[in-house]
């Protein structure tokens, strides 16, 4: 199964609640902090809510 690294680029100043908590749930806490999770329809909605604060990158 493919994997997804996901990478922070901006900052959760300004967000709302429900992003920070999406934002949370991938792993991710700190600008440029990447994490690696499975490509399946989970995580690629929990992406998709928040695709202007991360970047992503097939591993």
């Amino acid at each position: 199964m493919a994997e997804l690294k996901i990478t922070q680029v901006r900052g959760l100043v300004g967000t709302r609640q429900a992003q920070r908590d999406t934002m949370r749930s991938l792993g991710l806490r700190k600008i440029r902090q990447s994490v690696v999770r499975p490509d399946d329809a989970h995580v690629r909605g929990q992406i998709n809510a928040v695709r202007h604060l991360v970047t992503v990158e097939e591993v």
